[in-house]
Formats: C-alpha cells, structure tokens, sequence
C-alpha cells in the first residue's frame, strides 16, 4: 500500500520534525513546507497540520478529493474552515484550549492592570509624578465570561479565589452544569442570554471563539446591558466585538475600562482613539503566547496520528458548522 503524506506549515525544528516522523512511522511521508510553497505543496497532502497565513485554493484541494484531516496549528480556524472544506468529508480538529493557561495569565494580566489603574501609573512613572491616585478591587465583584470552553474555564479557576461571583454563558449550557455543582461557577447562561448575564456583571470577558454566529455578535445592546463602569476584557477573537461600539462606550464613560488582546481590524489603526485612552490596555495578540507552543502542538498532533490510525475523532474534533469543538471534544490546559 501507498504510504500517504502529511504536509506540515508551522514553525519547526529538527527535532520536532523527527519526532512527527517517529510518530508518522512507515504509514507516511512527511512533507515540510513553507508559506510560500504551501498553496502547491497542500494537494500532495492526505492530512495537513499547519495553518497556511498564504493564500490555498481551497476549493480546488476539496475538488481533488485526497485531504482527509486538517489538524490546524492554530485555534483560529478562519484560515481553513471556508464553505467548501465545511461541506466536504474532510476531519478538522484545532488547538483551541490547548493553551488556556497562557490565555487565562493574559486575562489576568489586563484585568488587574485595569483595576488598579496601572496605564496610569505608567504615565505618572514616565513623568516621574510619584502621587497615589483611586485604585479598584476584584475582590467581591461578579465576572461574567462569554464562551465558557477550555479557555473560559481556566480562567474561571484562576480567579476564582478573588471573585465574587462567576457566570458564563455557553452554546452548551447543560455540558457546564457540573462546574455550577462543583462551585467553579455560580451560574451558567445559553448564549441567548447574554443580555441578561451582563447586567450582572462588574467583569465582563470574551473567549469566544470567530465564527458566523459569534462575528459582530457584541455591539451597542450588549454594551448597553451592561452596569456602568463595568470592566471589559477580549481574549477571543477582536471581530466578535464591534470596535466602534466599544470606542463610543468608552468615550461615554459606560465602560471602565478595556483590555484587549485581540482588536478588529489587527492591527489596531494608528489613528484609533483606543491608543489614546488612559483606561484602555493593548497587547498585540499574544495570548496564547507560550516558549513551549510547538512541542504542545506536535504532542497533540502526535496523538492525533495516533488516533487517525485507530479510526478514532481526534481531539478538539471541530463541529464545522459552528467553528469549534463541541464539549465532549475539548482539550484543556492539562495539554500545557
């Protein structure tokens, strides 16, 4: 029998190459392609793992009917999820959660910077003003968290010994009653309700992830529903939030403050009135940052090698037609 191919696009060494060609065995040829040969080098490939930042005909990979699973590098998915990939047999798996821990110190990192108005401490510090100025407190307040997977999950467990109360909402409220038992949470809201759990909230976080449902899904009325004052943090993806609706309810005053990780569009335009806010904190997309990404994520796809061969669903097995994995899918920080 044919040995197949699996075409890899991300950044590797020797030694992980080695290693998926351990894990690969005689089963497969292992092909190591770059961005700039990737668009020629996928239609050699019968699983491809990578995430391909340059342009792929798609369609025409679908049409020649040999891919069969593509173990993405990244949690996004927007790079190969495109109709015709949706509607094909192909398997699509992800690393979304893989890297919850770092997500969930991001989190943190904003959150707390926002309450005790570290932006501007930093101006003072450049200023050399030494002058106590209001702080905040977590302690006590409630955090609301959209999208209640792998990542919202870490997060909720990293504050919760500092919060008061912790509400989620998630496509898949029942899967999340077990962590209202076990107190991680207090309650658990369907994603229709989000209305309703943000007038709760003194914390408001997005995980979510992009998807058609999810894209500009947060705008005027969500802003709106929330308390004054309220703290904003985005970790999910930056088109989830409509960025003009959240300039105008910082202009007003509705928000607090706002830590953004993630922006729409990416960059951040250098005229955006967001650079200029002393109750707003940047990062340039480095939640998921970690030293230890790649061996992570060839540990995973290792795993899925394996699994591909037993006829097993890989982990993080993405439901297309939502964009993520369902619950009985999802890896979580555990992989880190």
């Amino acid at each position: 029998m044919t040995a197949k191919n699996i075409v890899l696009c991300f950044p590797l060494d020797r030694a992980h190459v080695e290693q998926i060609h351990l894990a690969a065995g005689d089963d497969f040829n292992v092909i190591v392609s770059e961005q700039e040969t990737i668009g020629r080098d996928i239609f050699e490939a019968d699983i491809f793992c990578g995430h391909a930042k340059t342009p792929v005909d798609w369609a025409d990979v679908v049409a020649q009917g040999r891919l069969q699973w593509i173990q993405s590098s990244a949690a996004g998915l927007d790079h190969c999820l495109v109709p015709e990939v949706i509607e094909s047999p192909i398997v699509v798996s992800g690393c979304s959660a893989l890297f919850s821990n770092q997500v969930a110190e991001t989190t943190v990192a904003l959150l707390m910077g926002l309450i005790r108005r570290l932006p501007v401490f930093f101006c003072a510090q450049q200023a050399r003003e030494y002058v106590r100025r209001p702080t905040d407190d977590l302690f006590g307040k409630t955090v609301a968290i959209l999208g209640f997977g792998g990542n919202g999950q870490r997060i909720a467990r990293v504050l919760r010994p500092m919060a008061g109360r912790i509400v989620a909402t998630d496509w898949f409220p029942d899967a999340c009653k077990p962590h209202v038992d076990n107190g991680l949470i207090d309650k658990i809201f369907s994603h229709q309700q989000t209305e309703t759990m943000l007038a709760e909230a003194d914390v408001v976080i997005v995980t979510l992830p992009l998807s058609d449902a999810n894209e500009r899904s947060f705008g005027d009325a969500q802003f709106a529903a929330c308390k004054p004052g309220v703290y904003f943090v985005n970790v999910g993806r930056g088109s989830v939030v409509q960025q003009e609706a959240l300039i105008r309810s910082l202009d007003s005053g509705r928000l607090g403050g706002a830590g953004l990780d993630v922006a729409d569009p990416e960059p951040i335009e250098p005229d955006s009135p967001l650079w200029e806010m002393n109750n707003v904190i940047i990062t340039p997309h480095v939640g998921a940052q970690s030293t230890r990404r790649i061996p992570v994520t060839v540990n995973l796809f290792c795993e899925n090698l394996n699994r591909f061969r037993e006829g097993l669903p890989p982990l993080n097995l993405v439901k297309k037609t939502l964009g993520f994995p369902l619950p009985e899918h999802r890896v979580d920080g555990s992989w880190c």
